[in-house]
């Protein structure tokens, strides 16, 4: 009877210890929905969106103060050159995370060249079929950037801005201190483009060209003719590398098997040879 008391005894605070965990803190969250979950984790991720956001609306509006005429001036010819708006532009340009890089580019021997992509670009969008679980979907868009040139693959346009010396940007001198171009390699046809602002545009500009600075004769001097021959050389061996590219021999696979599975002796292969 007394082995017995204790076995049965045994069970009961067995059974109270579960009884006991079923109820503690740690032991509910392990029997709690796995939806409820999801929809918590759902909600925090919503707040975190949100917190992003506002704080995205801060920084574009901060940005958005220290607009002045230096960067109007590249809203202006980034907007003619691209076929946006000026106000497009400019809330590109705001909400850009190398923003900072125009910054450096007006400061006094700052950087030398700004470049700017307008390309096909994958995008995330939130999927409105399915907002409740956060899912999205990549798009191709086209959006204009900013960029080092260095980080992503170049297949549409390129809006550059140089500078021609080192000298501060002011708004009173970028017209004249800052030079724009564009590059159009839509497709990813690098050769192309460059072929054509070279030939189009840069030295149709230079052989125009009246001021040469020191050199008083200008496009009789013999130093600038032969720069201008050198770019001309250059430019024609660009398209004729383009050219050889484009029309590149494509040699057929073909089964070797067939020819090799008869051969049998040396005296075949000096046939085949």
């Amino acid at each position: 009877t007394e082995s017995k008391y204790h076995r049965h005894g045994g069970n009961l605070k067995t059974r109270s210890t579960e009884l006991g965990s079923a109820v503690t803190g740690s032991s509910l969250t392990t029997v709690l929905p796995a939806s409820t979950t999801v929809k918590k984790s759902i909600v925090l991720s919503s707040e975190s969106r949100k917190e992003l956001a506002k704080q995205a609306k801060v920084t574009k509006e901060e940005r958005r103060a220290q607009i002045d005429g230096r960067h109007r001036y590249l809203i202006s010819r980034l907007a003619d050159g691209i076929d946006l708006t000026e106000q497009q532009v400019e809330e590109i340009i705001i909400s850009d995370d190398k923003f900072q890089l125009i910054e450096q580019f007006f400061a006094p021997s700052g950087l030398k060249k700004l470049l700017f992509f307008y390309q096909d670009v994958l995008q995330q969008k939130l999927n409105a079929s399915s907002r409740s679980d956060g899912s999205t979907k990549s798009l191709l868009q086209k959006k204009l950037f900013i960029t080092m040139g260095c980080t992503e693959d170049f297949t549409g346009t390129c809006a550059f801005f140089l500078r021609t010396s080192d000298e501060v940007i002011t708004a009173s001198n970028v017209s004249q201190e800052v030079n724009f171009g564009m590059l159009d390699c839509t497709n990813g046809n690098i050769l192309q483009g460059l072929e054509f602002f070279l030939s189009q545009i840069v030295i149709p500009s230079l052989k125009c060209q009246q001021n040469w600075g020191a050199v008083k004769e200008g496009l009789k001097n013999s130093q600038i003719q032969e720069f201008l021959y050198s770019v001309d050389k250059f430019v024609g061996t660009l398209s004729s590398s383009r050219q050889n590219i484009e029309d590149k021999i494509q040699l057929t696979k073909v089964d070797i098997d067939i020819y090799v599975r008869n051969l049998q002796n040396p005296s075949d292969y000096i046939t085949v040879g």
